[in-house]
């Protein structure tokens, strides 16, 4: 019972937390604002908050091996709090490229590495309790963590509405702060006794089989050719994924639709993120990892064909299946580090794993945003892309399992 308290406490922040995927919903209102600010100048926004979300989770797992995870939620809802609060009160539509900085400085650092901090604590301070059902776990937590771009989203277009968008970055960094001290508490590792005695209580065959992990550190598990294979396969998900969660509102508007329904492509995110770690679960790393590469071929050729007919069901369907496919990877590295490199020095190795959304939100926000400027506003080249980058996977994944059997990981 009590590490289903901290499942449910651990997805209620990271719920919050989502607002680093909705950022598609600020774009319209800011361009507004600011119509200097060119597609791709905006874009890079979202790439520099995934560039430190990314940092902020690695330095998190080192953290987390000299202080407690609380500590460090604390610290990030501090953070998140001062970085939308600066938003609010120094933009200024007088001084657009000034203000561009610091939209950079104050949602990019300050609103990525804040995420990324909590992000990171509350996966692997929770996900451990779970040993028996890692992917579970994390699917669900992760879960909270997709389906909060939606819900943010809806909050952020009706506050815009009525105020107008400046203030609801301060209203944001407030909830989100007062979300994160208030639930800390809950996000405690298991000791080594107490993870002992939930491995004892497990009798199923994959259970046991987890007990029987070798704990690697993180500068053991990097000098494994199969942690760079699973983090270059982490990578293409997250680049796949990204090339449309970057734009989701905008392709939304683009065929036709209300910006907020472009955000499908997070629900589906959060959908996703449960749904593969049941399935990781169930039947394997291998199999799992080839069946999110799956639906993410499909969700491309969907939108492709959405471009193609202008028929806006293809584009909702192209974008479920993209969320879905694109939740599952954060989902699957999760509980592939865990299965592949122990639970003792989990948090620093799911930090380093994490870094492979880095080159992803890299390439795939700016490639998109540059496809679409070459393409005079047609997305149909970035979905050629999708599916090019998908079918990069498969293969990624084939190595994968034929370099983890020979070196005995698998």
């Amino acid at each position: 019972m009590a590490r289903n308290i901290r499942l449910g406490g651990g997805a209620t922040m990271l719920v919050f937390l989502g607002m680093i995927y909705a950022w598609s919903i600020f774009r319209a209102p800011l361009t507004e604002i600011f119509p200097g600010w060119t597609a791709t100048k905006i874009s890079m926004t979202f790439t520099i908050s995934m560039i430190f979300f990314s940092i902020a989770g690695f330095i998190s797992g080192q953290l987390a091996l000299k202080i407690r995870q609380k500590t460090i939620i604390r610290f990030s809802g501090f953070m998140i709090l001062i970085g939308f609060a600066l938003i609010t009160f120094l933009l200024d539509p007088a001084k657009e490229q000034q203000s561009l900085y610091m939209l950079y400085i104050f949602y990019g650092f300050f609103g990525g590495g804040g995420v990324g901090l909590s992000y990171n604590a509350i996966i692997t301070g929770v996900a451990r309790w779970y040993p028996d059902r890692a992917g579970m776990a994390s699917g669900v937590l992760m879960l909270g963590f997709g389906i909060g771009a939606i819900i943010l989203g809806s909050i952020v277009n009706a506050l815009a509405g009525l105020l107008g968008i400046m203030p609801v970055f301060l209203i944001l960094g407030i909830i989100m702060a007062a979300i994160l001290l208030s639930l800390s508490f809950l996000v405690k590792a298991p000791t080594p006794d107490e993870i002992e005695d939930i491995m004892r209580q497990g009798t199923g065959e994959k259970l046991q089989s987890l007990g029987d992990v070798r704990d690697y550190k993180v500068s053991e598990a990097i000098k494994t050719p199969s942690f760079w294979i699973f983090f270059s396969w982490t990578t293409s998900v997250a680049t796949g994924g990204l090339l449309a969660a970057n734009s989701a509102a905008n392709i939304a508007v683009f065929f036709g639709v209300p910006a907020v329904l472009g955000l499908i492509v997070t629900v589906f995110g959060g959908v996703g993120r449960l749904v593969m770690g049941m399935i990781f679960d169930w039947i394997g790393r291998s199999k799992s990892m080839y069946l999110n590469n799956s639906i993410m071929i499909v969700g491309g050729l969907a939108l492709a064909l959405c471009s193609i007919t202008g028929q806006n069901a293809f584009c909702f369907i192209g974008l479920i299946l993209v969320g879905l496919s694109f939740g599952g990877g954060p989902t699957i590295t999760s509980g592939g580090t865990l299965r592949f490199f122990g639970p003792k020095n989990f948090s620093a190795n799911f930090g380093m794993a994490s870094f492979a959304v880095l080159p992803g939100a890299i390439i795939g926000p700016l490639v998109s945003s540059k496809l679409q400027e070459m393409s005079d506003g047609s997305y149909f080249t970035t979905f050629i892309m999708l599916i090019v980058v998908a079918f990069f996977s498969i293969a990624i994944n084939a190595t994968l399992g034929i370099v983890s059997k020979k070196t005995g990981l698998e």
